[in-house]
């Protein structure tokens, strides 16, 4: 999953590209304590330290950031809202546990705005300005690096922190901020129903991506980006599966009596 972040928009006259990483900026006077917390959980998730269905408790999440409570109760009505967590009245928040349907009408949803981000993109004269292809380069070297690393954490992080800065270039903060919750909803569907043989968003997708936003070709950078989140979520197992009778004799055949 993606780290938790919020697309900072870019100049109007999209010549100069941004100077930093995305980054969650602290929203409607949330506290950069908060925006910490969120981003904390969401990592957590995106690389399944906290499984889908993960009770997360008020007392363990303000002992472990070293804040009050009533600060985590705010976190968690934010996560809430955002569909990252389930609030069940007298039970507590977990961590929500997308269904199939869910997670399809996730994937539905990024490839429609991912679609509109990559066509703004094409609507430029490409390729695109060095400023931006110099971005998207240094960032996929540190996909590159993390994936020689193997270090899955950082590809979760820096694989969302992509799309966002494609997000970004195009210059739509609503697209980009839409984007934002459903990269953090994809990693959720992912998290839950990741084959354990996939290797879901990967540098190699990115990598063409850039090639194709250096060239001049019109419209191939948008069938390119549908054709990778079909790939992502094709690594999902998706199908849901009848529960089978289980044959106890079976079970435990060649045990000693």
């Amino acid at each position: 999953m993606s780290e938790f972040v919020v697309p900072t928009p870019l100049p109007q006259d999209m010549t100069t590209a941004p100077t930093s990483k995305p980054s969650r900026r602290p929203a409607h006077g949330r506290s950069s304590a908060e925006a910490r917390i969120v981003r904390s959980i969401g990592e957590a998730i995106a690389d399944r330290r906290l499984p889908p269905g993960t009770k997360l408790t008020e007392e363990s999440l303000a002992e472990a950031f070293g804040v009050s409570r009533e600060r985590v109760r705010k976190v968690l009505l934010l996560l809430a809202q955002r569909r990252v967590v389930t609030l069940v009245p007298n039970r507590g928040a977990f961590v929500a546990k997308p269904t199939p349907k869910e997670a399809r009408e996730v994937f539905e949803a990024r490839r429609v705005i991912e679609r509109a981000i990559m066509e703004r993109l094409q609507s430029f004269p490409l390729p695109l300005p060095p400023e931006m292809l110099d971005r998207l380069r240094e960032h996929g070297a540190l996909e590159d690096e993390a994936e020689r690393a193997a270090d899955r954490k950082a590809m979760i992080r820096l694989s969302g922190q992509f799309h966002l800065l494609l997000a970004d270039f195009a210059g739509n903060a609503t697209l980009a901020a839409i984007l934002a919750d459903l990269i953090d909803r994809s990693g959720l569907a992912i998290a839950a129903f990741e084959r354990r043989s996939a290797h879901t968003c990967s540098a190699e997708d990115h990598r063409r991506l850039i090639a194709v936003l250096a060239g001049t070709a019109p419209g191939e950078a948008a069938a390119l980006m549908t054709r990778h989140l079909d790939s992502v979520e094709a690594q999902l197992d998706l199908d849901p599966k009848a529960d089978l009778p289980i044959d106890v004799r079976a079970v435990f055949a060649g045990e000693p009596a």
